[in-house]
């Protein structure tokens, strides 16, 4: 259940109005944000650039997301990255192990596994260790282990936002809990 209202979307007017007409469906984490019409904005456009222009690998970037999620108890977010992962190509046995918390499971690579493991040490310890980000540089560019890092660190910020104010689960996420395992 929420903690603040959500903002009524259809009162919304001029610059603000048209924002949120182009975020349809008015999902309950973007009803929540429009309560701050400047940080909705920056907030949306932080994370479309890591959706959809970074060179990171998606797979990689939605493991990470779920990852993230898992660590932070959001099943919100872990709800609607796990079929954004499936779109993107990341399979049912992958989703199943970050489901059982592991990242040491044999349905990932090497590389998906370093990726975890960097995630998981940026989420519990702020900063990875030189072990870890040696791990993820030895294949991934500079601008993909910066986008990265934005990507581990914006959506621990998202599952923070969702959790501290209880944006409310959306249509389905009820009956996935049931399974989830969060």
């Amino acid at each position: 259940m929420s903690r603040i209202p959500y903002y009524e979307v259809d009162n919304a007017a001029g610059k603000h109005a048209e924002f949120l007409e182009k975020l349809k469906p008015h999902l309950n984490i973007y009803r929540m944000l429009a309560n701050s019409e400047n940080g909705m904005k920056g907030f949306v456009r932080m994370g479309n650039a890591l959706l959809h222009r970074c060179e990171l690998d998606p797979a990689l970037r939605e493991l990470a997301i779920l990852r993230v999620g898992r660590l932070s108890r959001a099943a919100y977010e872990v709800f609607q990255h796990e079929r954004i992962a499936r779109e993107v190509g990341v399979t049912d046995d992958k989703i199943a192990a970050l489901r059982d918390a592991t990242i040491e499971a044999p349905a990932f690579s090497d590389n998906e596994k370093a990726v975890l493991r960097f995630t998981d040490d940026v989420v519990r310890n702020i900063k990875a260790s030189d072990k870890t980000l040696k791990a993820v540089e030895a294949f991934l560019t500079p601008g993909a282990l910066v986008e990265l890092t934005l990507t581990v660190g914006y959506y621990m910020m998202v599952c923070r936002f969702l959790e501290t104010l209880g944006v409310d689960g959306e249509e389905g996420q009820a009956e996935w809990l049931k399974t989830a395992k969060l």
